[in-house]
């Protein structure tokens, strides 16, 4: 799929330690995911806080590549270096929002290659979206985002035309670009999750609302 395997994640490690430049190099290549999904009043938000975040743990990294090799060093010198104000300061921070974008955006694409879907309207991608929102995003959101949210749902392009988007207008038949949304997942879900765990391990999860 043209936009989603554009630039490859190195395979996580066997100690899951995620290299800074690799993960910031091919994750910044996802952001115009959510030009995809239509209705910018809602997802251009997404993009530019997705983008925002990108660039400031990039800032950070380039302060000191050596110190900042691994996302774990991030965590661990920014820990030392704040104090008390960590973990809500930083590329600590930046990182956290940055994994629940990805996290949507994942849980929605393995939702629809799952072929999960509204069988009186399956051409719908409601039910997928609906479902990313509730397990990655929903719990940080207040009252008037949940809502912005929860109506954009009906502004969202049909399922062919979110993969049609995905392969740039290129005419791709649904079971070849369901396979490279599976190459897709199969490269990035393993990286999130140790992300997650990273952050429950080091006790650096927030659960404010934005």
């Amino acid at each position: 799929m043209a936009l989603l395997l554009e630039h490859e994640f190195k395979p996580l490690p066997a100690d899951k330690q995620i290299e800074t430049l690799p993960f910031l190099e091919a994750v910044a290549h996802l952001p115009p995911f959510f030009d995809c999904l239509g209705t910018p009043i809602v997802y251009s938000p997404v993009k530019a806080d997705l983008t925002g975040n990108i660039k400031k743990i990039r800032a950070v990294y380039d302060s000191n590549p050596a110190k900042f090799k691994t996302l774990q060093n991030i965590l661990e010198v920014e820990k030392e270096m704040h104090g008390s104000a960590w973990p809500k300061i930083g590329a600590t921070l930046a990182l956290m929002w940055l994994k629940r974008g990805l996290k949507f955006m994942l849980v929605l694409l393995q939702s629809i290659s799952d072929g999960e879907r509204d069988e009186e309207h399956p051409n719908l991608i409601r039910v997928n979206a609906l479902k990313a929102y509730e397990i990655a995003l929903k719990k940080y959101h207040g009252w008037m985002l949940q809502k912005l949210f929860m109506g954009s749902v009906y502004a969202l392009p049909y399922k062919s035309d979110l993969l049609k988007a995905l392969e740039k207008g290129k005419e791709v038949k649904e079971e070849e670009s369901i396979e490279k949304i599976h190459q897709f997942l199969s490269r990035v879900t393993p990286i999130l999750d140790a992300i997650y765990e990273m952050y429950t391990r080091m006790n650096a999860e927030l659960s404010y609302k934005a």
